[in-house]
């Protein structure tokens, strides 16, 4: 069954209003392996209802619409997809104890030609539901690894390729590592990413991986941390923004090599799964840009913690 393209862009996703309760931050920040050293101060910021803060890349699943590319109406050969790129602005830290609202859509659709597979672009933008401030708005790049051709060569969905990003040609000013559990998936999926990929041996499988990855987000975050201890002073409102891709899968138990760079707008980073020496996160290669529509249109997209 080849996907809809209508029905994927006019799919309706309902309005979410989440509480940000003490315990949701908590198991967010364990699921990420933020508690890996239960007395680390740093860690207790996040871990611990006593001045307690959430961890930013929290945004990621606060009003999550769940795996709803599972369902069979939308066509989507869900066990061949992968995350592929991300992007997040926050605008102001998440309340705890707060009532944030969360509306979605998918922003837009892409096809690279059969057998290469399709692009599609979900946009989630986050408010406080009290006074409708803006929080954070993300935008999701997912690899629709068995979907391509879908179009029959209508040039409304060709792709539009984005300027290349490059590390600098330089040894990296800071790295960090951190060893993540080897239970993470299942922890991270408390916080809403339910995708079996990341439980499920036999999905794991027949999505072309040796055993259930981490969820792209928790090695996103994984990194955010890192960038907090060795260069942000474990000051979560100095991350203003980042763009990345998802270049490789990462297993829970293994480590993630973080280096840094500083420029002139902040930091830039890419991290290694250490003990395979294989790149896991990475500038954006030529992809596709968001929609005009999008609020990052505007906005200078790089793998950029901005200070």
């Amino acid at each position: 069954m080849a996907i809809d393209a209508e029905q994927l862009l006019t799919r309706a996703f309902p309005v979410q209003r989440v509480t940000l309760t003490p315990e949701l931050c908590i198991l967010y920040a364990i699921g990420i392996g933020v508690g890996r050293n239960a007395t680390d101060p740093h860690a207790l910021r996040y871990t611990f209802e006593e001045g307690l803060c959430a961890f930013p890349t929290m945004s990621a699943v606060i009003g999550f619409p769940g795996f709803w590319a599972r369902d069979p109406d939308m066509g989507i050969d869900w066990k061949k997809l992968v995350h592929g790129e991300q992007m997040m602005w926050m605008h102001a830290p998440l309340p705890v104890g707060g009532t944030v609202r969360a509306e979605s859509r998918v922003s837009a659709l892409y096809d690279k030609g059969e057998g290469r597979g399709a692009i599609l672009i979900q946009e989630r933008r986050l408010f406080d539901d009290a006074t409708d401030a803006p929080l954070a708005t993300l935008e999701q790049v997912t690899l629709l690894r068995g979907d391509g051709g879908f179009s029959n060569g209508d040039p409304a969905y060709a792709g539009r390729p984005a300027a290349a990003q490059h590390v600098p040609d330089r040894a990296p000013d800071l790295e960090l590592s951190l060893t993540s559990r080897s239970d993470a998936a299942l922890l991270y999926r408390l916080s809403g990413d339910m995708n079996p990929l990341h439980a499920d041996p036999a999905v794991a499988q027949a999505a072309g991986f040796d055993r259930p990855i981490l969820h792209g987000m928790a090695t996103l975050a994984m990194a955010c941390e890192a960038a907090l201890r060795a260069c942000l002073d474990n000051q979560p409102d100095r991350i203003a923004g980042l763009h990345l891709r998802f270049s490789a899968p990462f297993y829970p138990g293994e480590t993630l090599r973080t280096e840094f760079w500083k420029n002139a707008t902040g930091l830039s980073f890419r991290s290694f799964a250490d003990e395979r020496g294989v790149k896991v996160l990475d500038f954006p290669p030529n992809g596709f840009k968001p929609p005009a529509s999008s609020r990052f249109a505007s906005a200078k997209l790089s793998l950029d913690l901005l200070s």
